[in-house]
């Protein structure tokens, strides 16, 4: 494949510094090299301009430092939309996870019938007036399905919206008792940790995979903190009980096998709370297993 690397260093989504610099950190662990090894070509357009929280005050608790989050995703639309009409694979390096609003943005603007994977701790369901936090990295999926403020759900190229049928997440752990209610009565297929616990990851991937149906690209947004902080420490909002990174990787060589994916997001790598890059090494590594790599080559 042909791979853009689109760097987005936000950290305006959540309450905590550090994940501004994931891009970098992921970056310095060897991500071209490994892509490039697996066979493909790879280019780094660098990093969306994106301001940092101290230069700027917030407006709305409910929905913090909204206005720049909206303006640094519609740049990052810009780019993965054209990075795909270029014949591109689109990969985007956070950043919290409120980068994947831009990447599906740009994604819906080129492919009418997609498909989102979405493997994280949190369901990121909540809306301005569910979320105890008011920190948009708990808002995009619920964006992506026309739930929340305006400025989330619409912008300057509005895409056809994207049927919750079509979405799957994988992993989840840590709900807001007000967002379970909505991600229950959403239509999204959820397997959550009891699910992987129960079944396997085999099965759940197996599973997972038969809900795309129909679509014509199928989105990965990936958060780190879907694995278990004991093997990836340095996250921006970590839960115990998460995978281990051996059933991260089992899943994403899996995913790889169907040829399906188009795009994807890799979020939350925080440098500032991890030991050694162990967690940035980490990302490269599963990254590289969801565009190919295999033990035995």
């Amino acid at each position: 494949m042909r791979i853009k690397i689109i760097g987005v260093p936000m950290d305006l989504g959540g309450d905590r510094r550090g994940v501004d610099m994931g891009p970098s950190a992921i970056r310095y662990a060897d991500l071209e090299e490994r892509l490039e090894k697996i066979g493909h070509e790879v280019v780094d357009h660098g990093d969306i301009a994106v301001p940092i929280p101290e230069a700027r005050a917030i407006k709305d608790p409910t929905a913090k430092y909204l206005p720049e989050i909206v303006r640094a995703n519609k740049t990052l639309a810009d780019v993965v939309a054209k990075a795909l009409k270029d014949g591109f694979f689109p990969l985007v390096l956070g950043g919290d996870h409120s980068v994947a609003v831009g990447s599906l943005w740009g994604v819906t603007r080129v492919r009418k019938k997609v498909g989102i994977l979405w493997m994280d701790a949190h369901a990121d369901f909540n809306t301005p007036e569910t979320s105890p936090s008011g920190n948009v990295h708990g808002m995009p999926l619920a964006a992506a399905l026309g739930r929340g403020r305006d400025a989330l759900v619409k912008n300057d190229d509005p895409a056809s919206r994207i049927d919750p049928t079509h979405v799957v997440q994988i992993g989840i752990r840590d709900l807001d008792v007000l967002e379970k209610r909505a991600l229950r009565n959403s239509g999204i297929h959820v397997f959550t940790m009891h699910e992987v616990d129960r079944y396997g990851m085999p099965a759940v991937i197996e599973r997972a995979m038969a809900h795309f149906k129909g679509c014509d690209h199928i989105h990965l947004s990936f958060d780190m903190d879907v694995i278990d902080p004991d093997e990836a420490p340095g996250v921006g909002t970590p839960v115990p009980g998460g995978l281990t990174a051996r059933e991260a990787h089992l899943a994403l060589e899996m995913i790889a096998e169907t040829h399906s994916i188009g795009s994807m997001d890799c979020v939350e790598v925080n440098p500032i709370l991890d030991e050694r890059n162990r967690t940035s090494v980490a990302a490269c590594e599963l990254i590289a297993s969801a565009l190919g790599m295999r033990i035995l080559e």
